[in-house]
């Protein structure tokens, strides 16, 4: 087995947590949803995975003939995640506490909605940055193909985020209502981000298998 189920039982979790804390792409949809509708809100969810799968079939691919040329680089690119999950916690803990709003989108029709996802999504390169950072602490070369194992992890991350994004997008009016109304919520989501960004560096970096 490519990656065992010890390993998934850590990652989905994580996952599904990363997946539930606002960021660019929840808020693009958000705003998708609010100006265009329920539909154009989901299709934004599915060109959000669409771009986000690009990245983690570059990074794999990237990752695996990097390990097959120079194997040490594989735990200083390890060290190097963990550190950029410690700046993202530092980052979102500093972040000034206010209501979530939801970004500034044109008004578009379902396909134009997923191609502009996806364009929001390949365009932004802390997208890249966090499936390096991420992905990686997961990876086992020893197990076999690094590439597969970027894939599916990245469509366990992609299947989440879909789920959660698409749900924002088609209930957007009632979320940007709620969210507009409720500063403490965005201060818990806060919160909540940092809090997971610094458990996972510190779990992965003093708990490698």
């Amino acid at each position: 087995m490519i990656v065992d189920t010890q390993t998934l039982l850590i990652f989905i979790p994580i996952a599904l947590a990363l997946n539930l804390t606002p960021g660019a792409d929840m808020l693009f949809c958000l705003g998708q949803g609010i100006k265009s509708g329920p539909r154009a809100g989901f299709a934004a969810s599915l060109g959000i995975a669409t771009g986000s799968f690009v990245h983690a079939l570059a990074a794999g691919l990237g990752l695996a003939a990097l390990i097959a040329a120079h194997p040490l680089a594989f735990e200083a690119i390890r060290w190097a995640g963990v550190c950029y999950l410690l700046w993202l916690a530092v980052a979102a803990l500093r972040e000034p506490i206010g209501s979530l709003k939801p970004a500034a989108t044109e008004r578009r029709g379902t396909i134009s909605a997923w191609r502009t996802g996806i364009f929001v999504c390949l365009l932004n390169p802390k997208v890249a940055l966090f499936v390096l950072a991420l992905v990686p602490q997961f990876v086992d070369p020893s197990q076999g193909s690094v590439l597969l194992q970027f894939l599916i992890f990245g469509a366990i991350l992609n299947v989440g985020g879909t789920v959660i994004n698409g749900l924002v997008g088609v209930f957007a009016g009632g979320i940007g209502q709620f969210l507009a109304r409720n500063a403490s919520v965005a201060r818990a989501l806060r919160y909540l981000t940092g809090f997971v960004f610094f458990s996972l560096a510190a779990k992965l970096a003093f708990d490698r298998r």
